[in-house]
């Protein structure tokens, strides 16, 4: 039993699982930040988003600056990368307008199996079936949430839930394409260029999409502590989140992470009871031990998997070195490649490059009498038959 925790239990796993909760109530605050917001009649959600892009793009660009290193992926990567980003925060933001939350709770599972889609295609990204095991504890832990609501009749309709519905599927669909950029990214570029141009391309966009969509709602926001606390607090609490995925995305993938972001919702009730004393459903606590348990037979002893991306990134390393200078990396690395095989030592190559000078074939050895003589013989002689 003990040997089955330590191989579950890695160092890697609890560093994983302890971040994507933190990420998680990340997620939360910026929850009950917009819920306050909306309670004060303010529903401008890119335009809260356009702060956290800012405070991106000025921090780690002014980073990356300093640091002046070439940039490791192309700049239209991060212009589209910013354009779904964007989308992806605003479609969900705004399926709350016409679908109940129980519905945005359970069509938001849509972008777990759509990560996992686009990592098998497209990062090449191998699941055992503890994984799928994993996935499948977790949403069954989100389900139990939702029937914990209509449980206790906390369900609404909404004013179009068919629209909402396709909205917040549409979103979720985004969020999965944007992770598994971030983490390919992250995994082929750079951290700091990643955060620096999203930030940039992410505050144009949605300074585009303000300007067409939002100018007349923020004209009409009576601006005050009350409006002005929650509002800057949700940007902040997003700056750190956005700093802090593509962390996880190198530790355990996309997948880890909208795994982890699933109990946020199950945050929000330990702070509804802790903070404003509400009583929820029974349910609701075996629903996150549910996802707990989940998140640790997923992420679970992963020293095989990560064996096998070193080996692969070996081989891809390889290979992208035979594409890029032909023989000259096989030339660099041909002594040491095969260690007790082909390995010579220096002294070893000077012996052998001193006997190859030296030594002739056998039986053509000559005197130097004896070459002269058959240099002359062969200046006096004629052909035969000739005559002068």
């Amino acid at each position: 039993m003990a040997d089955f925790i330590k191989e579950f239990l890695t160092k890697k796993t609890v560093v994983a699982i302890g971040l994507g909760q933190f990420l998680s109530l990340l997620i939360t605050s910026t929850g009950f930040s917009s819920s306050e917001l909306a309670r004060k009649g303010i529903n401008a959600p890119t335009s809260q988003s356009f702060l956290n892009y800012v405070l991106l793009g000025i921090i780690y660009g002014g980073i990356m600056i300093y640091r002046r290193k070439p940039l490791k992926a192309k700049w239209y990567y991060y212009v589209l990368l910013a354009l779904v980003d964007v989308e992806a925060n605003f479609l969900v933001v705004k399926s709350y307008q016409y679908t109940s939350i129980t519905s945005v709770m359970l069509l938001d599972c849509w972008s777990i199996p759509c990560v996992i889609l686009l990592t098998w295609l497209f990062l090449k990204t191998k699941y055992k079936f503890r994984k799928f095991v994993g996935v499948a504890i977790c949403v069954a832990g989100l389900v139990l949430v939702v029937f914990s609501d209509v449980h206790s009749a906390n369900r609404a309709s909404g004013s179009n839930p068919v629209k909402g519905d396709l909205l917040i599927i549409a979103g979720a669909t985004l969020y999965a394409v944007s992770n598994v950029s971030e983490e390919f990214l992250v995994k082929n570029a750079d951290r700091v260029e990643l955060m620096a141009f999203l930030g940039l391309f992410g505050a144009i966009v949605s300074a585009c999409q303000i300007s067409i969509l939002e100018r007349s709602e923020l004209k009409s926001i009576h601006w005050s502590a009350g409006a002005a606390l929650p509002f800057f607090g949700f940007s902040l609490a997003m700056f750190f989140f956005y700093s802090l995925v593509p962390v996880l995305l190198k530790i355990s993938g996309s997948t880890m992470l909208n795994l982890s972001l699933l109990t946020s919702d199950m945050w929000a009730v330990v702070i509804r009871i802790f903070a404003y004393h509400e009583k929820v459903d029974w349910m609701y606590f075996v629903a996150f031990a549910g996802v707990a348990v989940g998140l640790v037979v997923y992420s679970g002893g992963d020293k095989e998997g990560d064996q096998y991306r070193i080996e692969i990134g070996d081989e891809q390393q390889s290979k992208h070195c035979d594409e890029e200078a032909g023989s000259g990396c096989s030339s660099r690395t041909g002594y040491n490649s095969r260690p007790g095989v082909t390995s010579t030592s220096a002294s070893e190559r000077q012996f052998t490059s001193n006997k190859d000078v030296t030594r002739e074939p056998q039986g053509t050895s000559t005197s130097a009498s004896e070459r002269q003589f058959t240099s002359n013989k062969d200046v006096t002689r004629e052909p035969q038959g000739k005559k002068i």
